[in-house]
């Protein structure tokens, strides 16, 4: 037979002569023990992805490295005055191929112009078209996927084909054909073509990205209690499907850089009076043996930059990746 309770048992004395009430007192301890009623867990808001993926790569040294050589690249591509002070498009033809002298330690090109200077300044256009470029991928690819994971049906399946066009567009070829009829020596030539034939990519990513959150249970519930289409988009799908985009628009930053290169030296993307590498590149290719120097210094300056947005796209690809932890 059990026992019955008395609540006079539940009082009992203390040493002031008075009483307390165990099942308050007991109450009240529980309540105070970190981690809730049972100690077991943790009364912090928990951290989110960003927030881990902060932390880890605070903790990374090559992102911290890539991240300081991005930096400097960026410094140098808005005041490049600050460390060149020279006119990249002053030469002297006296000087021309000559090799360091003092004041100019990358020494002069064939038009002796001088190479230190010109390497400088080349950053300001590799750099804009890369972060433009890059850019306008992730927004027009973002934006196409997102809809199309999300909605399905024939607009999915006419963006399906439409990508396919543009994945069988040799890019190089591509470059050649489209920048070969333009005669603009800018930038926004080129920076639209990459944009043209990048964004497919970037939608393939993206709508994959959605469909695989779009069946997660908070956006379930979402729909459930009568959210609309487009705040289950923007508040619920999107922030969790944008890291993919990301992690492959950081890396591919670099291959627009090293795109950019390749058809300034083919002659067809950016044009002179331009300071870029790439055509720097192109204008010492006859003469690397007696000359080298005229082609190492823009040659490894455009190796690091694009080194460096690779190795930043790696690290951010690591700290996102929840399978990678």
């Amino acid at each position: 037979m059990p026992e019955r309770f008395d609540p006079d048992e539940a009082i009992a004395p203390t040493g002031a002569g008075g009483t307390m009430d165990l099942a308050t007192s007991e109450g009240a301890t529980l309540e105070k023990t970190p981690g809730g009623p049972l100690g077991t867990g943790s009364t912090q808001k928990p951290r989110s992805l960003w927030s881990d993926a902060w932390r880890d790569l605070r903790r990374n040294p090559i992102f911290i490295i890539s991240s300081l050589i991005i930096i400097f690249l960026v410094i140098i591509s808005i005041w490049p005055s600050l460390i060149a002070s020279q006119n990249p498009l002053q030469c002297d033809l006296a000087k021309s191929q000559q090799g360091s002298q003092p004041g100019h330690p990358f020494g002069f090109n064939g038009q002796g112009c001088d190479v230190y200077t010109r390497t400088v300044y080349g950053a300001r256009a590799s750099v804009t078209v890369g972060v433009c470029a890059a850019l306008g991928v992730a927004l027009l690819g973002s934006a196409f996927g997102g809809f199309a994971g999300f909605y399905g049906g024939a607009w999915d399946g006419v963006l399906s084909r439409l990508t396919d066009i543009f994945f069988g567009i040799p890019v190089v070829l591509g470059g050649l054909v489209f920048l070969s009829v333009v005669t603009s020596s800018t930038v926004w030539p080129v920076i639209g073509f990459m944009i043209l034939l990048g964004w497919p990519q970037l939608s393939r990513i993206a709508r994959g990205s959605v469909i695989t959150a779009k069946q997660n249970d908070y956006v379930q519930a979402a729909r459930a209690l009568g959210a609309s289409n487009s705040r289950m988009l923007l508040r619920h799908i999107a922030p969790n499907a944008i890291a993919p985009v990301i992690v492959v628009a950081t890396i591919a930053l670099g291959t627009y850089i090293s795109l950019e290169a390749t058809l300034s030296f083919l002659g067809v993307g950016l044009k002179p009076p331009t300071v870029s590498w790439g055509i720097d590149i192109s204008s010492a290719a006859p003469y690397i043996r007696n000359a080298p120097h005229m082609m190492l210094w823009p040659a490894g300056a455009l190796a690091v930059t694009v080194l460096a947005f690779i190795m930043l796209g790696d690290a951010v690809r690591d700290a996102l990746d929840p399978k990678l932890r």
